[in-house]
């Protein structure tokens, strides 16, 4: 049974934040996983770990160190999320978005989301970052939404128009700032599995077939949530290997991590240079 996040469990939670710093986070910042080395770039007034956080989702996956690091970056106050909560841990589509809930509550106008995932296009190759350009949300046709349940009118409507769901002009500024500092970058379709089992190949196989570029088990409920809240999104797949149709490769959270090694400065200079252009 899905467990549903009501105003008051956001209310506590945002509470709860607003005694442990004394600024206002304009920018809501998500690492995925091996990229929490991104939030050592913050100046950090408050360092908090989710259990500390009342109603907070815990993260549990290796990669994900599971603390909120608010702060300054390039100038910006900033509420950093270093790891998430997945669906695949055992929570609910709520619950796993609570945080951004928590950030719209706080007044976060803005949502930079990362992710590790596999390259589905052929041409991307391990390292590469993709801007998300639009999203499939598999699990979420299937009836896996975060907004299942009485609407939080507060928020936004009961029917979110997901037409533009990531930002053309922070797309436009993140494509500007990579290719100035030399990093490779696309722009694509990530798709959202449920997991935590890795595809076959007749899942990559059909996942192409669909038109996605990028693969992963994150950021498409919160960037739902994020839409439905008003929130402006730019959308950061770090491709962490690329997804073989006929099983040559096989996939591992190593592989995944190790990547991180070479994808963290990247996406931290993408962010630094999105954040001095906003």
């Amino acid at each position: 049974m899905d467990r549903f996040i009501t105003e008051a469990v956001i209310e506590t939670a945002a509470d709860d934040l607003r005694r442990r710093f004394s600024l206002f986070p304009e920018v809501g910042i998500i690492l995925g996983s091996g990229l929490s080395a991104v939030a050592g770039a913050v100046e950090a007034e408050a360092v908090i770990p989710y259990p500390d956080i009342p109603h907070f989702p815990r993260a549990t996956v290796e990669g994900h160190a599971g603390q909120l690091v608010v702060g300054h970056l390039e100038g910006r106050p900033v509420m950093v999320m270093q790891g998430r909560a997945h669906y695949y841990e055992g929570y609910s589509m709520a619950q796993i978005t609570l945080p951004v809930r928590v950030m719209q509550a706080l007044g976060v106008k803005v949502l930079i989301v990362t992710n590790a995932a596999g390259g589905l296009n052929p041409s991307f190759r391990p390292g590469d970052v993709m801007l998300i350009r639009d999203h499939i949300n598999l699990i979420g046709m299937a009836g896996l939404s975060p907004l299942r349940g009485p609407n939080l009118d507060r928020f936004g409507p009961r029917f979110p128009d997901m037409s533009c769901a990531y930002d053309p002009d922070l797309r436009t500024m993140a494509r500007a700032v990579a290719q100035e500092a030399g990093i490779p970058v696309h722009e694509g379709v990530y798709i959202c599995l449920a997991g935590p089992s890795f595809e076959t190949p007749a899942d990559i196989r059909f996942l192409r077939l669909i038109g996605a570029d990028a693969v992963g088990m994150s950021t498409v409920p919160e960037v739902t949530v994020a839409r439905h809240g008003g929130m402006r999104v730019l959308g950061l797949s770090g491709i962490s290997n690329v997804a073989a149709a006929e099983g040559e490769n096989v996939a591992s959270h190593e592989e995944v991590l190790e990547a991180g090694r070479v994808l963290a400065p990247r996406l931290e200079t993408i962010i630094r240079g999105v954040l001095r252009g906003l």
